[in-house]
Order: structure tokens, then C-alpha cells, then sequence
């Protein structure tokens, strides 16, 4: 009787089989990573608006201890340097402190109101590297800068002698822009963009979202993110003729904010 040798039991994939499943990995993949990308970025918008909500809680409070008045000041010292960031009092500015150390605008906040959460002074979303903590760590003893320009009253002009007090500063009387609109936009991310040469200087792109959106704290404490259409919340120094023109700039960007509102 003859017997049947029975046929060897194929294991593993076949080159097709690999190929296909392969395949399907790619495709999946394509799906998805934009979906998780999506959702990191919805996330860090997240962080961003509720850092923006303790800093408006932070002001509001400040604002009750100083008779109404927004946190504001020191005067500029005499300008001397171009890494000098701060060269007129009440200007539109992202920082925390002075080249001397001396808190300044949202950085006043630091001791009393955001002592335990100054990390919110940072948005996640931020598109170059930064190191919020070494930031924090020069205030009292250089300048530094957060993520946000705060709307320290609505000085334009690069230099100020003798500084004015802007009529801006009270969250419940705060006035009118440039444009006749009540003023509303407060706090927003920066969106600065810079040419190489003035880097020299510690002058840098400070982006963030993107450049997609920009989150907004409004003076009645409330916070958006609208986007940024057309780069109108985007301060463009790539030439450095119009760096003259920076705060007029950033100022201008509180304005459409104002307007978008």
C-alpha cells in the first residue's frame, strides 16, 4: 500500500504577504499620526488658554490690590545698549524683567500673585526651543522674557523721556486704541519673526501655534484663540529697517485683536 507523504506546513509570510501587511501599516499610519498630531496640538492649545486664564485671575487680583490699576512700570532707564529690550516706559513688551534685573510688566506679577505657578507665563506651543526655568531664574538679575507681549499700556515710540503714564492701565475704565475701539486684548502670544543679523543682540524668532492661532487674554478675563488670518497677529522684522518700528508694531497687533473680538 503506498503511503502519501503529507506536504510540508508552510510557516512564516510570504514576500506578497509581508508587502501587504506592510501596506496597511502605511495607510494606517497616515491616518492616524495626523489625528494624534491634531491632538497634541490641541492639547498644548489647552495649556496655553488656561495659562492665560491664571494670568488674567493673577491681574484682576493685582488689580484690586493697587485701587484698579493693571501691573505697570519701572520706568525705562536710559537707553544703552541695543540687547536692551525695554527702552521706553509703558511700551507693549514680553518681558518679566530689566537688564538690571528690576521685574517689569507681567513680571511684577512673579512675587506675590504667580509665586507658585510662574510657569504659566509660557505657552506649550512654542515653535523654537526655549528654557522657561533659566528664563525664570534671570529675573532679579537680567532680562528675561515670557511667551506673551502684555499690553503695558500703549506706548509706540522707541524712546519716551519723560515717561507718561498711559491712560490704559485700569481694568475697569481701560479707554479707547489708535482706532476709537474700547480697549480689550490684554495678553497674546508672541508671533516675532527677526533676520539672523540682529541675533547677535539675543534678538530671536519667538513663534508659537504655529503661527496658526494665537491665544488672547481679554481685560474682562476671558480667553480665545482665534486664528491668525493673513499673519495679522504676526509682528514681520525680517528687515531690519523696521525694527524702528517694533512697538508700533506689537501694539498694532492688540489693535486687530481689539477689532476681532
Amino acid at each position: 500500500m503506498n503511503s502519501v507523504t503529507p506536504m510540508p506546513r508552510r510557516s512564516g509570510f510570504t514576500m506578497i504577504e509581508l508587502l501587504v501587511v506592510i501596506a496597511i501599516l502605511a495607510v494606517l499610519a497616515g491616518l492616524l499620526l495626523p489625528a494624534l498630531s491634531r491632538a497634541r496640538e490641541s492639547g498644548r492649545t489647552a495649556v496655553c488658554l488656561s495659562n492665560l486664564h491664571q494670568v488674567g485671575i493673577a491681574i484682576h487680583v493685582y488689580a484690586q490690590d493697587q485701587g484698579g490699576w493693571m501691573p505697570y512700570g519701572p520706568t525705562a532707564p536710559p537707553f544703552s545698549h541695543p540687547a536692551e529690550f525695554y527702552p521706553s516706559t509703558g511700551a507693549p513688551t514680553s518681558l518679566l524683567s530689566l537688564r538690571d534685573g528690576r521685574p517689569a510688566a507681567l513680571g511684577l506679577l512673579l512675587v506675590k500673585y504667580l509665586a507658585q505657578t510662574p510657569s504659566v507665563l509660557f505657552c506649550p506651543a512654542v515653535d523654537q526651543p526655549l528654557d522657561a526655568r533659566s528664563e525664570l531664574g534671570k529675573v532679579g538679575t537680567n532680562q528675561a522674557q515670557c511667551s506673551y507681549y502684555y499690553r503695558h499700556g500703549g506706548v509706540t515710540g522707541m524712546f519716551q523721556n519723560p515717561p507718561q503714564t498711559p491712560a490704559t492701565l485700569r481694568l475697569d475704565g481701560p479707554g479707547e486704541n489708535r482706532d476709537g475701539r474700547q480697549v480689550r486684548a490684554l495678553v497674546t502670544d508672541t508671533q516675532f519673526l527677526c533676520s539672523d543679523e540682529v541675533a547677535a543682540f539675543n534678538v530671536k524668532p519667538r513663534t508659537h501655534h504655529g503661527r496658526r492661532a494665537s491665544s488672547f487674554l481679554w481685560i474682562d478675563g476671558h480667553v480665545s484663540h482665534p486664528l491668525n488670518r493673513n499673519e495679522r497677529y504676526t509682528v514681520d522684522l525680517r528687515s531690519n529697517a523696521d525694527l524702528y518700528d517694533a512697538f508700533n508694531r506689537i501694539l498694532r497687533v492688540f489693535e486687530f485683536g481689539d477689532a476681532d473680538e
